[in-house]
C-alpha cells in the first residue's frame, strides 16, 4: 500500500489550499512579532478551521480504487519538469494537473447519477479522472479521452491496462479541438463531457460541443478549474492569462441562453452545465 507520507507534497493550487497556506504564513508572522494574544487565538482558530477541511472531505469520501491510487502514485513519482505538453515550454506538465481523490469520486458519482454510457473527456493528462469515470460506466460503456501529448497518453494507457475498467477507455492523441471536430463529423454524441484542457480554448470547446450536438439531449457538461486559484474573482490585474481566460469563459457561459449552470467550489472549481434550448 502506498504511504501518503512518501508522496511529494503538492503545492497549493486551489483557492482553499492557497488560503490555508496564506493563513499559516500569517500565523507564523504573528507569532514572531508579538501580536496580541486575542489576535493570535483568532488566527489559530482560522487556520484550524481552514486546514482541516480538505483532509475531512477526503476521509469521508468513498476511498479511491487500488488502480486509481496506483495511477496517482505513479504520476507523483514522474519528473514532469523534464517534459512539456506538445513540446511547448509555455505549458509545463506537473503532478498538480491530476484531478485527485475528491474530484475523481465526484465525477464518478456524476456518471452514476446521469446513467451515462458514453463519456468524452477533453484533456486527460495521466488519466485519473478518465479511469474514475470509467469505473462507473456499465460494461458496454465507453469513454473517449482527448490528449495532445503522446508521452502522457502512453503513460495513461499503461495505467489503464492495470485496471479491469481500462478497456472502456479509448485515447485520441491530437489537439482537443481537432478531435472534437473529428467526432462531430462522425455524428458522435455523449451523455457526459468533462472539459479540462487548454484554458484559453474553453470557449471554443464549449461552442464546438453545443454547435455540433456532441452533447445528448439530457447530457451534462462538467468543466474543471472554473475558479482557477481564485483568480476569477480577484481584481483583473492579479490574473494570469489562464485566469483571464477562465473568467471570460465563466461570463460567456452565464450569458448563453442555451444553457443553465452551477459552479461548485470543489477543488479548483467545477461547473455543471446542461442545455435547456
Amino acid at each position: 500500500m502506498t504511504n501518503v507520507a512518501e508522496l511529494p507534497k503538492a503545492r497549493p493550487i486551489t483557492p482553499h489550499s492557497i488560503l490555508v497556506a496564506q493563513l499559516q504564513q500569517t500565523l507564523k508572522l504573528a507569532q514572531e512579532n508579538n501580536i496580541p494574544a486575542e489576535v493570535l487565538d483568532s488566527l489559530v482558530q482560522a487556520v484550524q478551521l481552514a486546514q482541516g477541511l480538505d483532509p475531512y472531505l477526503d476521509d469521508y469520501t468513498t476511498p479511491e480504487s487500488s488502480a486509481l491510487k496506483a495511477l496517482a502514485h505513479k504520476t507523483s513519482k514522474e519528473d514532469w519538469s523534464k517534459r512539456f505538453s506538445d513540446g511547448e515550454t509555455v505549458r509545463q506538465l506537473e503532478q498538480e494537473m491530476l484531478s485527485g481523490h475528491l474530484e475523481g469520486q465526484t465525477l464518478k458519482m456524476f456518471v452514476h447519477m446521469t446513467k451515462a454510457k458514453r463519456v468524452l473527456e477533453v484533456g486527460m493528462f495521466t488519466g485519473y479522472s478518465a479511469l474514475a469515470m470509467a469505473e462507473a460506466l456499465p460494461s458496454d460503456g465507453q469513454l473517449i479521452g482527448c490528449e495532445v501529448d503522446p508521452y502522457v497518453a502512453q503513460f495513461a494507457q499503461a495505467c489503464f491496462s492495470e485496471s479491469p475498467h481500462g478497456n472502456k477507455i479509448v485515447v485520441e492523441v491530437a489537439p482537443a479541438l481537432e478531435t472534437l471536430h473529428k467526432l462531430a463529423a462522425k455524428k458522435e454524441s455523449f451523455d457526459l463531457i468533462f472539459i479540462d484542457a487548454d484554458k484559453k480554448e474553453y470557449v471554443n470547446y464549449f461552442q464546438t460541443i453545443l454547435d455540433n450536438d456532441l452533447l445528448t439531449t439530457d447530457g451534462l457538461i462538467c468543466v474543471d478549474n472554473t475558479l482557477l486559484q481564485g483568480q476569477v474573482y480577484l481584481p483583473p490585474e492579479q490574473r494570469t492569462a489562464n485566469g483571464e481566460a477562465i473568467a471570460q469563459f465563466n461570463s460567456f457561459v452565464a450569458a448563453d441562453p442555451r444553457v443553465e449552470q452551477v459552479l461548485l467550489p470543489i477543488r479548483d472549481g467545477i461547473t455543471l452545465i446542461r442545455r435547456v434550448v
